[in-house]
Protein backbone atom coordinates (compact mmCIF):
# COMPACT_ATOMS: atom_id res chain seq x y z
CA UNK A 1 0.00 0.00 0.00
CA UNK A 2 3.34 2.40 0.50
CA UNK A 3 4.14 2.00 -2.72
CA UNK A 4 0.93 2.53 -4.19
CA UNK A 5 0.54 5.89 -2.06
CA UNK A 6 3.76 7.08 -2.88
CA UNK A 7 3.41 6.26 -6.77
CA UNK A 8 -0.29 8.71 -6.64
CA UNK A 9 1.61 11.21 -5.15
CA UNK A 10 4.30 11.20 -7.72
CA UNK A 11 1.43 11.16 -10.07
CA UNK A 12 -0.31 14.11 -8.63
CA UNK A 13 2.50 16.58 -8.71
CA UNK A 14 3.49 15.39 -12.20
CA UNK A 15 -0.24 15.60 -14.05
CA UNK A 16 -0.47 19.12 -13.25
CA UNK A 17 3.29 20.19 -13.92
CA UNK A 18 2.67 18.27 -17.40
CA UNK A 19 -0.59 20.21 -18.45
CA UNK A 20 1.42 23.23 -17.01
CA UNK A 21 4.29 22.73 -19.64
CA UNK A 22 2.00 22.11 -22.68
CA UNK A 23 -0.05 25.11 -22.04
CA UNK A 24 3.56 26.64 -21.89
CA UNK A 25 3.69 25.39 -25.53
CA UNK A 26 6.54 23.41 -24.63
CA UNK A 27 6.01 20.46 -26.29
CA UNK A 28 5.33 16.79 -25.47
CA UNK A 29 8.98 15.85 -25.11
CA UNK A 30 10.23 18.28 -22.90
CA UNK A 31 7.34 18.70 -20.88
CA UNK A 32 7.60 14.99 -19.78
CA UNK A 33 11.08 15.91 -19.25
CA UNK A 34 10.81 18.65 -17.44
CA UNK A 35 7.65 17.66 -15.22
CA UNK A 36 9.66 14.13 -14.90
CA UNK A 37 12.20 15.98 -13.44
CA UNK A 38 10.37 18.52 -11.38
CA UNK A 39 8.30 15.85 -9.50
CA UNK A 40 11.48 13.63 -8.88
CA UNK A 41 12.87 16.45 -7.34
CA UNK A 42 9.84 17.63 -4.93
CA UNK A 43 9.38 14.45 -3.91
CA UNK A 44 12.36 13.68 -3.29
CA UNK A 45 12.75 16.45 -0.91
CA UNK A 46 9.53 16.55 0.48
CA UNK A 47 8.13 12.97 0.69
CA UNK A 48 11.54 10.92 2.39
CA UNK A 49 9.43 9.31 4.76
CA UNK A 50 6.68 7.85 2.67
CA UNK A 51 9.87 6.98 -0.38
CA UNK A 52 11.46 5.09 2.59
CA UNK A 53 8.11 3.42 3.01
CA UNK A 54 7.36 2.26 -0.80
CA UNK A 55 11.06 1.12 -0.64
CA UNK A 56 10.62 -1.12 2.28
CA UNK A 57 7.61 -2.69 1.08
CA UNK A 58 9.21 -3.50 -2.44
CA UNK A 59 12.19 -4.85 -0.39
CA UNK A 60 9.75 -7.17 1.53
CA UNK A 61 7.93 -8.15 -1.32
CA UNK A 62 10.91 -9.35 -3.25
CA UNK A 63 12.82 -10.58 -0.84
CA UNK A 64 11.56 -13.75 -0.38
CA UNK A 65 10.38 -12.99 2.68
CA UNK A 66 6.71 -12.27 2.36
CA UNK A 67 3.87 -14.30 2.33
CA UNK A 68 2.98 -16.05 -1.38
CA UNK A 69 -0.28 -13.98 -2.69
CA UNK A 70 -3.16 -16.91 -3.85
CA UNK A 71 -5.11 -16.46 -6.79
CA UNK A 72 -9.21 -16.93 -6.12
CA UNK A 73 -8.58 -20.20 -7.91
CA UNK A 74 -6.04 -21.46 -5.27
CA UNK A 75 -8.14 -19.98 -2.38
CA UNK A 76 -11.47 -22.07 -3.69
CA UNK A 77 -9.20 -25.16 -4.46
CA UNK A 78 -8.00 -24.56 -1.11
CA UNK A 79 -11.32 -24.35 0.34
CA UNK A 80 -12.66 -27.32 -1.03
CA UNK A 81 -9.81 -29.61 -0.18
CA UNK A 82 -10.58 -28.36 3.41
CA UNK A 83 -14.18 -29.39 3.01
CA UNK A 84 -13.28 -32.75 1.78
CA UNK A 85 -10.79 -33.78 4.36
CA UNK A 86 -12.99 -32.50 7.18
CA UNK A 87 -16.23 -34.57 4.95
CA UNK A 88 -14.20 -37.38 5.56
CA UNK A 89 -11.98 -37.87 8.24
CA UNK A 90 -11.13 -41.00 7.79
CA UNK A 91 -9.14 -40.48 4.76
CA UNK A 92 -5.76 -39.13 4.90
CA UNK A 93 -3.58 -36.88 2.34
CA UNK A 94 -0.34 -38.01 1.79
CA UNK A 95 2.34 -35.89 0.13
CA UNK A 96 4.79 -37.26 -2.36
CA UNK A 97 8.00 -35.77 -2.15
CA UNK A 98 9.70 -34.84 -5.47
CA UNK A 99 13.39 -35.12 -6.54
CA UNK A 100 15.17 -31.72 -6.51
CA UNK A 101 16.05 -31.87 -9.66
CA UNK A 102 12.76 -31.75 -11.24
Amino acid sequence: MAFLKYSLIRLALFVPLFVLFQLLELGAFMSVICAGLIAFGISYLFFQKQRDAAAGAVHERLSGRAKPIRTAGEVDDANAEDSLVDAHPDVTVKMEKRPKDA
